[in-house]
């Protein structure tokens, strides 16, 4: 058996994970340093599948040729791993013959990387495709294949299947150093201790330049910080948009996009500010950023819901490489080290994709035949939900089980059941349970109140289910803070 260890469960990493758990000699370990998955880059993004028609195959050509694929791909793993997930196409709108001028390159584009029916349309066109775009608007380029999903949910959907089919995670478990000895992986030195492993694929997002350095490659490769803020809207906002809007992109960014998400809320941003490279945890929001988004918002949408409207502002960083260049790699000195480093955007959209082309990269570079397994398990369901269904099949589901006529969550109609079974879910793959990590998964706290209501009860649930006292649950990266105070005053908060 090779033993692999993955560092990261990103979307990226996970996805290395599952595709490698697809053949017969692989023992692998996804380590992560949050208490559960999917919490860095994967988490706050855009969530948009891209066609492939913006990356141009002659400056990056693995970034262009993995986005189509990715794509692709993602139409399968979606339906396998059931995973939220629509295909509405996307609008790159234009308002001046400059912006025209740009973006009649993507068309170009679009054929040197295979995307189909991508196209130019005017006037009575543009607005059946989209009748909520903004009147200035003369046009736009119309990409037919592109989508959005839950990334959050993805991630948690890959891990799953991944550990269903014989991988394990480590999570809470921070890499410090990889270990070479004789020019030969070893393993990782982690806070919990020696992980011993023939392979590392580092797959660590915005670190992966850090454990880079450490096994003694590329020590010239930096990482910087790119953040994105975002504006989260109700539901019941009149703006949204049929299809994925945005701007023309610039040398920076694709553009700011306003989209309506998998769970029906509007969703515009994001910015694209360079920060230094050790702002690698920050992810406040600005005043500026957020004006900005409205501002180049309101050059797509006919109307811009007010402010009042917003239930959450949030910022991503996403990990931008030197020269904008993907840095993907299995060296033989030392030998067993694999680099996955610097994936930003499209990551997303090609995470399955890029995963099977670390797999090839492992057999090639290693001399290690890739077998397909016979009983691999390629599908995993959600967790069963109220939301979005009949009275009569609620009423079904309540008969069956009491703890689903018990409401926890009333924004997101998420019951009891359904938050006692993200519980099971996360500790079946062995992450710890919190409140973040059951609202990624059934939705508790993603409505209007932001969880103001529901977010103790998730908390008491997680208390009761886990044995831990009400006061050590995490909502996110710290502690809720819910319980007997007066346990400070008695000296016990240790």
């Amino acid at each position: 058996m090779v033993k692999v260890a993955v560092v990261g469960a990103g979307v990226v990493g996970a996805s290395v994970a599952r595709v490698l758990t697809m053949y017969e000699g692989f023992e692998v370990l996804l380590v992560e340093r949050e208490p559960d998955v999917g919490w860095g880059v994967s988490k706050a993004n855009t969530s948009i599948i891209h066609p492939g028609h913006e990356e141009d195959p002659r400056q990056h050509p693995l970034r262009a040729k993995l986005c189509v694929e990715g794509n692709r791909l993602w139409r399968q793993w979606v339906k396998e791993l059931d995973i939220p997930a629509v295909w509405p196409g996307e609008l790159m709108v234009f308002a001046s013959p400059e912006e025209e001028k740009e973006a009649r390159k993507y068309v170009e584009l679009a054929k040197l990387n295979g995307v189909p029916s991508v196209r130019l349309v005017y006037d009575k066109e543009l607005l059946a495709l989209e009748p909520g775009v903004n009147p200035q608007a003369i046009g736009a380029v119309y990409a037919p294949t592109a989508g959005t999903i839950s990334p959050f949910e993805a991630v948690i959907a890959i891990v799953e299947n991944a550990v269903e089919n014989g991988a394990k995670l480590l999570a809470e478990t921070e890499v410090s150093r990889v270990r070479v000895e004789g020019g030969v992986i070893k393993g990782l030195e982690t806070t919990r201790g020696f992980v011993e492993a023939d392979i590392v694929v580092n797959a660590a997002g915005l670190w992966a330049d850090e454990i880079s350095r450490s096994a003694g490659v590329e020590p010239e490769f930096r990482i910087k910080p790119r953040r994105g803020e975002y504006l989260l809207f109700d539901e019941d906002v009149s703006a949204k948009p049929a299809r994925i809007m945005h701007t023309v992109p610039t040398p920076v960014t694709k553009g700011v996009y306003a989209l309506t998400t998998v769970h029906g809320n509007l969703l515009i941003g994001p910015t694209a500010e360079d920060l230094p490279h050790e702002a690698k945890d920050e992810t406040s929001t600005t005043r500026e950023g957020l004006g900005k988004v409205l501002s180049e918002a309101a050059k797509l949408l006919r109307e811009v819901p007010p402010a009042s409207k917003v239930i959450r502002t949030f910022a991503g960083l996403r990990p931008e490489p030197p020269g904008g260049e993907w840095l993907v790699k299995a060296y033989d000195d030392p030998w067993g080290f694999v680099n996955v480093a610097g994936i930003r955007s499209p990551g997303l959209t090609a995470a399955p994709a890029l995963a099977h082309y670390v797999a090839e990269l492992i057999s090639e570079t290693y001399g290690i035949e890739l077998k397909r397994r016979e009983r691999w398990n390629p599908r995993r369901r959600g967790i069963e939900r109220l939301a979005g269904r009949s009275l009569k099949e609620i009423d079904e589901m309540v008969r069956a089980n009491s703890d689903f006529g018990e409401i926890i969550c009333y924004c997101k109609m998420v019951s009891k059941g359904e938050v006692l079974r993200a519980i099971e879910r996360i500790e079946a793959i062995g992450a710890r349970p919190t409140i973040d990590g059951v609202k990624f998964r059934v939705q508790a706290g993603f409505g209007r109140c932001q969880g103001s209501f529901c977010r103790w009860k998730v908390a008491l649930l997680i208390a009761q289910s886990t044995g831990q006292p009400l006061h050590a649950v995490l909502a996110g990266k710290g502690a809720y803070a819910v319980g007997d105070v007066k346990l400070l005053l008695r000296g016990e908060a240790a």
